[in-house]
């Protein structure tokens, strides 16, 4: 059983006189990838500084792994390794001095710093560009050095603000891999406004809108969020359209081919069973049923006119 690694209390900013972020509460558990969910300028950057001690907040409370961000910041700030939009890269260092780098300015054993440099460079997979400029590196490896930065004191929660920004479609599936290996020994909060990224890579998603949380819960419960109001039935005998209408909890249809036909229903599993049972006792001849399902993107959209 897992256990709470961060936990988020009635959080909130204001800018001036505006509110970025307003009453948001969730936890993240040890381990895994949850996604931080949302348009731009939502509220997602906000909530990531404050977490992460960059920013105070105007209210509420953080706590990693048991440590107030507010009352204990050097402490809490210890368990965390971020790597923001923009990487902090030195490029006229190389990867070893550059990591070698950020491990002094975050480990207190310095004896430890030569074998958490090697271990964070090969566990990114940058251990053979040891000795090469960072700005002699592709966009992709100079954003697996950013996540060795932001392992190499080795913390139990990792913050990654859009990971796979600017990649090209090879690197994006190398950073994914890598993001999700090493969320196997720590909780990794990943922050985007791509949905098909979430739905690669996460298991959890808090998604944040107008600057509330509206979504906190797993993939699956966010790709159920809308109920199915549609299937496809193939009939290889099929009845008028308006036969198929009179079955209890049907609203519409719409014709695909002489066989296919979209319906819309009232989401409940019973009408569909009840269309099955008229195909078999009719004669209809019924070849395939298939429910469909909301899309991400549906959701993303109902989500985000919840606030408005």
């Amino acid at each position: 059983m897992q256990n709470t690694l961060v936990k988020v209390e009635d959080l909130s900013h204001k800018y001036a006189t505006q509110w970025a972020v307003k009453d948001i509460s969730f936890e993240i558990d040890s381990k895994g990838v949850v996604g931080l969910l949302g348009s731009n300028g939502a509220g997602k950057s906000t909530t990531m500084n404050i977490i992460c001690g960059v920013l105070k907040q105007s209210k509420g409370e953080v706590f990693i792994d048991g440590i107030s961000m507010k009352q204990d910041p050097v402490n809490a700030k210890k368990q965390i390794g971020f790597m923001p939009q923009k990487l902090p890269l030195h490029l006229d260092f190389t990867v070893k001095e550059y990591l070698t780098y950020c491990a002094e300015l975050k480990m207190d054993d310095k004896a430890a710093i030569a074998s958490a440099v090697q271990a964070a460079a090969e566990r990114c997979g940058v251990a053979h560009f040891s000795n090469r400029l960072l700005r002699n590196l592709s966009g992709g490896y100079q954003q697996r050095v950013g996540i060795a930065q932001a392992i190499v004191h080795n913390p139990k929660f990792v913050v990654l603000d859009e990971p796979t920004n600017g990649l090209d479609p090879n690197q994006i599936l190398e950073v994914r891999h890598l993001i999700r290996e090493i969320a196997t020994e720590r909780a990794v909060l990943l922050s985007t406004h791509i949905l098909s990224e979430v739905q690669a890579t996460c298991q959890e998603i808090k998604m944040i809108d107008e600057g509330q949380l509206v979504f906190s819960g797993t993939l699956e419960m966010f790709d159920n969020y809308i109920e199915p109001n549609s299937l496809v039935v193939t009939l290889d005998n099929p009845p008028t359209e308006d036969m198929l209408m009179a079955i209890e909890g049907i609203h519409a249809s719409e014709s695909l081919s002489p066989t296919r036909f979209r319906l819309r229903y009232d989401g409940e599993k019973y009408t569909v069973q009840r269309l099955a049972e008229y195909s078999v006792s009719k004669g209809w001849g019924l070849m395939g049923l298939q429910i469909e399902k909301s899309s991400m993107d549906d959701v993303f959209a109902r989500l985000s006119k919840k606030n408005s």
